[in-house]
């Protein structure tokens, strides 16, 4: 199917059909039977669409390699926040509860849309928490990044969660650190009352192609010690 136009004027991806698309749930259904390959595509694509000016370098920059991304289409249960804390513990290795002895360095990154989704996730995965340990949101519209910055270099957390955006700026000032980083989890399926997930809306997908594409993750994609997986929601 060629790309189409929504109600709103925003070209839907070749490989979702309206059918897929639960707005009672506020899910897409077709990102839960993507492998690696069609994910690391789908993710091209939504870059090709909203940055068509970048150069075959740049492009190249952004591009998802499909050997970061981990194949999670046996997953057969819903895509919803109640089995969140099922998929991401059926497919992780190791104690999920167990945070990292410094500060601001998460074995998991959770990326949402917005910070109401960030904030839904973070309560989706307190079942994590143990004393001393947060399940951390990243990200929420009335904390500056100056407020996010001190918070997050106090915390001792297993899991991170926030927006694109606000984890890139975590990133480069260094309270956030990627030293025990095992996986990033995108939080795929979500649609909003638009029917538009992470991936399909300009202002949420280039700024999470970018948080992707940093080189600090990138090379760590694909290599067996010390690598960083991409689990897409």
């Amino acid at each position: 199917m060629s790309d189409s136009e929504d109600g709103a004027g925003n070209k839907k991806p070749k490989d979702v059909d309206d059918e897929d698309l639960d707005e009672a749930k506020g899910l897409n259904r077709s990102i839960g039977r993507m492998d690696s390959r069609l994910l690391a595509d789908y993710m091209a694509q939504r870059t090709r669409r909203f940055e068509p000016d970048l150069s075959m370098v740049e492009l190249e920059d952004r591009y998802v390699p499909e050997k970061a991304i981990r194949d999670t289409s046996s997953w057969d249960s819903e895509r919803t926040l109640d089995h969140l804390p099922g998929f991401v513990e059926k497919f992780s290795e190791g104690d999920l509860k167990k945070a990292p002895k410094s500060n601001g360095a998460p074995h998991t990154i959770v990326v949402a849309a917005s910070g109401i989704r960030a904030a839904d996730v973070t309560r989706g995965l307190r079942k994590f928490e143990e004393k001393g340990t947060k399940v951390a949101k990243l990200f929420a519209k009335h904390i500056k990044l100056k407020e996010a910055i001190e918070s997050c270099k106090r915390l001792k957390m297993n899991f991170g969660v926030g927006t694109p955006a606000r984890i890139s700026d975590l990133l480069a000032d260094g309270a956030l650190s990627t030293s025990n980083l095992k996986r990033i989890v995108i939080d795929a399926s979500y649609i909003d009352v638009k029917k538009r997930g992470i991936m399909d809306m300009k202002e949420t997908q280039v700024p999470l192609a970018q948080l992707l594409g940093r080189e600090e993750l990138k090379s760590r994609y694909g290599q067996e010690e010390g690598g960083i997986e991409l689990v897409f929601y």
